[in-house]
């Protein structure tokens, strides 16, 4: 196969299945690269692997002297450790089993430092009494709602007299403020930074009230991807981009002032042409996330498409131009939303300069590692 002139093309992807999820380590590392120019260096940087979930990537961050990470599954925690992560947050409540298991961590993994979040005093109780039990000290950061209304306290006086049990206990080392902000998603940055700064403006408050009390705050986690740019002009912030290493479409396309490369794309074929102008490609909700309204993807080597209907293995396009392309031709698409695109495949394959070097599991997809 002659060699494509577009950075997404393949080589030898007539030996590729498909559908299969391809990454690209360059365009990986010039995001890492653009995180920290945007970021200011890397001291700020808490970068989230929920996106990824893959080693080889945290070990790309870690080259580029990242040393702070963000996570979603006691899983993601541990896949962490194993890459020698120094600081890992576990940015959800763990409950039931999970605590154990979060202090299992802990244990298992001395050479990184481990802490999570609670925004109640039953789960704060629970993991002040197991750490006295093992005698340690578990970090905790207190979470936040600020506006999303999905996890976290409100930020009120109940949210200080917590964060003063936390603070005094000999058990927990309370470690700051932990805040998402993810119902922020204005495309315009003005907007955007004006939302923000107002919802801030409640956990500011929050942190002098608490520090009156002679507590200090000397850390507060905030934001996601299309805020982080915001909040790294905040002094003692850390900030928590994930989407930004692979990246995505639906990003691309509302938030135009990041500037991040796509770096992972589908790989699918078309499986049969139905109708005059109709095609059928093997990339159904079992190859690409489904829960945004559709398009789901964006198909890069096909033009004047329009999604018809989406099934469990089929996507069927419309194309004025279908003529043009037989059954069993390639296409490449970027996702809508690429975080839960990844959790449907074992593993990727690597691509540099339009070579297949190899594949990177996808080793934190599953629940449990050990």
């Amino acid at each position: 196969m002659v060699k494509g002139s577009n950075w997404f093309e393949i080589d030898t992807v007539e030996d590729v299945i498909s559908p299969a999820l391809v990454v690209y380590p360059d365009r990986i590392e010039a995001n890492i690269k653009m995180m920290i120019q945007i970021a200011g260096g890397t001291d700020s940087l808490r970068p989230h692997i929920k996106t990824h979930k893959i080693a080889e990537i945290i070990n790309l961050q870690l080259k580029h002297g990242i040393t702070k990470f963000k996570c979603a599954t006691i899983a993601e925690a541990e896949l962490l450790a194993k890459c020698d992560a120094p600081d890992i947050l576990l940015a959800m409540q763990p409950v039931g089993i999970n605590i154990h298991r979060f202090f299992e961590l802990i244990v298992q993994y001395p050479n990184s430092s481990f802490s999570t979040i609670v925004d109640n005093e039953e789960i704060m109780l629970t993991m002040d009494t197991l750490a006295s039990e093992k005698k340690l000290q578990v970090s905790l950061w207190l979470d936040i709602n600020n506006g999303m209304n999905r996890t976290g306290i409100i930020p009120n006086k109940e949210a200080v007299l917590l964060y003063q049990k936390m603070a005094l206990s000999n058990n927990v080392i309370a470690q700051g403020l932990h805040v998402y902000d993810g119902h922020i998603h204005e495309s315009d940055y003005n907007l955007r930074q004006q939302i923000c700064d107002k919802d801030f403006d409640l956990v500011v408050t929050l942190k002098s009230q608490i520090e009156q009390l002679g507590i200090k705050i000397k850390t507060i986690v905030a934001g996601g991807t299309p805020t982080f740019p915001i909040h790294v002009k905040r002094k003692h912030v850390e900030v928590c981009p994930g989407t930004p290493l692979l990246w995505d479409q639906g990003y691309a396309d509302t938030y135009k002032d990041l500037k991040f490369l796509p770096a992972a794309v589908l790989v699918g074929a078309i499986v049969s042409k139905p109708a005059d102008n109709l095609i059928c490609l093997n990339l159904g909700h079992k190859s690409v996330a489904a829960e945004m309204p559709p398009p789901r993807l964006k198909i890069l080597n096909f033009e004047k498409l329009e999604h018809i209907s989406h099934s469990e293995e089929h996507l069927v396009v419309e194309c004025i131009e279908s003529k043009e392309y037989a059954i069993g031709t390639i296409c490449y698409a970027i996702p809508t939303h690429i975080c839960p695109t990844v959790l449907k495949y074992d593993t990727v394959l690597t691509v540099i300069d339009g070579t297949i070097t190899g594949h990177w599991n996808i080793a934190a997809r599953d629940h449990i590692l050990n």
